[in-house]
């Protein structure tokens, strides 16, 4: 099986997840050892995105997203590829080692870097109440599914607002998101 090649610095949270992801994909795949990331991690993926980018694939529960805001603080350019939870879930664990290759692929397919590290979007607070992505009590399933289908992993409005803007996400695509649900 010829492995994908991905250009920069994948960063996971454990072992068992570069075991997995390593069967299938080559290049650098740095563990934080779980949520608790070294100070010498952050210093080499500080040191390394000045000359590659850093992909943060963590997994979907809130210790990935513990890694995912300390990486964010000290490397504001890393891009994070965000595993849809419904395809993490095997052996009673939520995380990436617990996906499929495919699963992987279509999350590292979506991600979308934000050129040079600044983030941007059009897309206001009132835009998400006017396509019922927020302020009502359907909004939070539906944010869900628009989310997951855009690679955005899982959050509350504030947080969409955020990724969208990180992933230079525009008010056009987001209603062609919604439109199609």
């Amino acid at each position: 099986m010829n492995k994908r090649k991905f250009d920069g610095i994948l960063v996971v949270e454990g072992k068992t997840d570069r075991e997995f992801l390593s069967s299938f994909l080559e290049g650098e795949i740095i563990t934080t050892n779980g949520s608790e990331v070294p100070r010498e991690t952050i210093e080499y993926l500080k040191t390394s995105s000045r000359s590659k980018p850093i992909i943060v694939l963590t997994d979907p529960d809130f210790p990935g997203l513990r890694i995912r805001k300390l990486i964010e603080s000290e490397i504001p350019g890393a891009i994070h590829a965000h595993m849809d939870r419904s395809k993490c879930i095997g052996r009673h664990k939520l995380g990436v080692a617990e996906s499929s290759q495919e699963a992987v692929l279509e999350a590292l397919d979506k991600m979308l870097p934000a050129p040079g590290g600044k983030s941007f979007t059009d897309v206001c607070y009132s835009d998400l109440l006017a396509l019922g992505l927020a302020g009502s009590p359907s909004s939070k399933d539906k944010r869900i599914k628009i989310m997951d289908k855009m690679g955005l992993g899982y959050g509350n409005a504030k947080t969409m607002l955020s990724r969208l803007a990180h992933n230079r996400i525009m008010l056009d695509k987001l209603k062609e998101a919604a439109d199609e649900l």
